[in-house]
């Protein structure tokens, strides 16, 4: 037996990234999604799920309708934070359907932005003033 000095320790190093080899940490998230599934630039199908989870270089989603791997995808979101406390976000994702595993479509996403959804304000409603009841 051949034995190399620092190799237990080289082992244990190698050993603690078998666990999870994505280059994005991904977060466990769960929000309404709503897909186009596109072809050639244009809209094929359009369809709605619900994330898993999610990084910056990836989405993994459940959805009841069969999607084709190897295919085009854009997701959007609706994010849970408003842009400085008054405006709704959405989430849009860009990227390519990798893997199907049931109903969990997993994406690796090439771009992503996010959108002002329109801005949420406090509408005033002015009081009515009351009539005059002397004629």
């Amino acid at each position: 037996m051949i034995s190399a000095p620092g190799l237990p320790g080289v082992v244990r190093l190698l050993d603690g990234r078998r666990g999870d080899p994505r280059a994005h940490r991904r977060y466990e998230i769960s929000l309404s999604v709503d897909y186009k599934l596109l072809s050639k630039g244009r809209v094929e199908r359009l369809g709605s799920g619900q994330t898993l989870n999610m990084s910056t270089g990836g989405v993994c989603f459940r959805c009841m309708d069969p999607l084709p791997p190897d295919r085009s995808i854009e997701l959007m979101m609706d994010w849970p934070f408003l842009l400085e406390g008054v405006c709704p976000l959405r989430l849009v994702m860009r990227g390519r359907i990798v893997r199907i595993d049931g109903w969990r479509v997993a994406v690796r996403v090439q771009h992503h932005e996010f959108r002002t959804a329109g801005a949420r304000t406090l509408r005033v409603v002015p009081l009515a003033r009351p009539r005059s009841t002397a004629r």
